[in-house]
């Protein structure tokens, strides 16, 4: 029985993931800040034996190093979108903590390193989100030669923090601003689905690999708010906003304990968040995505329509 070592594991990802494993026969310790606030949702996950919650701080080294001493595999599932305050930012979350555990790793010489990382952030070059991201994977390769990295699209599900906010704006505001004519370009992945790519990676051991996440679909950012329109049967104006406005809202909203918008954000989204031709997706590894858009978010919406649960469909 193989034991799994996985930091992020309350996220979205890191849900489906745990009992993902935990189903075939792997044990997994995961590691969070608040086992109080994030425990009752991981227990929740495995059966008993096969999950152990550990709380412990990402910038712990002492603790990192005995937990990782005693796996065979580490997993990185943690990222932010936005920085919180001189601790919780992007230097030190994407780029100085996966130098650590990629460190430690090598030093034990464990089978293998999963990271978790984010399509699109070559490009990004004026992004300090997609900096931090970049140079988190060039810190990993250098410590660890042999680490699994993957690049996923937008990531969603009835969990996620992009699909539920704009269904929740778009029921309440009249309007809504389209950031670079709404052009931007992503492939969204959903959530089961890439927590099977990683499993597919961890389960035939595969190593030394940079993946691109796609899902089945190209989707502009304007088509993803005209479906999700479509899904919870509201009407609203979608009106481009010029980019010196976008900024002077996204400096406002920066002030917010969770900004609906962020400088940062408004500048990846002038980067498409699609394949980029320089590494293999999923589909060169031999594994087609199940879930539509469309179809998967037509199974939670009904929470932002009139009528909520019994505007379901019998």
């Amino acid at each position: 029985m193989k034991k799994v070592l996985m930091f992020g594991a309350s996220g979205q990802i890191g849900r489906h993931l745990v009992r993902k494993l935990t189903k075939n026969n792997y044990t997994v310790t995961a590691v969070t800040r608040n086992s109080h606030q994030k425990g009752y949702i991981l227990k929740t996950q495995a059966n008993a034996g096969y999950l152990n919650i550990v709380e412990a701080s990402i910038f712990d080294e002492e603790k990192i190093r005995t937990l990782i001493s005693n796996t065979d595999i580490c997993i990185n599932l943690i990222g932010i979108l936005y920085e919180k305050n001189k601790i919780n930012n992007f230097e030190n979350i994407h780029s100085k903590f996966p130098y650590l555990i990629s460190k430690i790793s090598n030093e034990h010489s464990i089978k293998q390193f999963i990271h978790l990382s984010s399509l699109g952030i070559e490009n990004s070059i004026d992004s300090n989100y997609a900096n931090s991201k970049l140079n988190g994977e060039k810190n990993i390769k250098k410590n660890f030669p042999k680490a699994v990295i993957f690049r996923p699209s937008i990531v969603y599900s009835v969990d996620d923090n992009f699909t539920t906010n704009f269904m929740s704006l778009l029921s309440l505001l009249p309007f809504f601003p389209l950031y670079y004519n709404g052009s931007t370009k992503f492939s969204p992945i959903h959530c089961s689905d890439l927590a099977e790519i990683i499993y597919y990676a961890i389960s035939k051991n595969i190593n030394s690999l940079t993946l691109e996440c796609i899902g089945p679909e190209v989707i502009s950012f304007k088509e993803i708010l005209q479906r999700l329109l479509k899904l919870i049967d509201k009407k609203r104006l979608l009106i481009p906003m010029p980019i010196s406005i976008a900024k002077l809202s996204a400096i406002f909203f920066q002030f917010f304990p969770s900004p609906l918008i962020t400088l940062d954000q408004i500048r990846l989204l002038k980067y498409d968040n699609i394949q980029s031709g320089k590494y293999k997706t999923n589909l060169d590894i031999g594994f087609k995505n199940l879930k539509y858009f469309n179809e998967e978010v037509e199974k939670y919406c009904y929470m932002w329509k009139k009528g909520g649960e019994f505007s379901r469909k019998k």
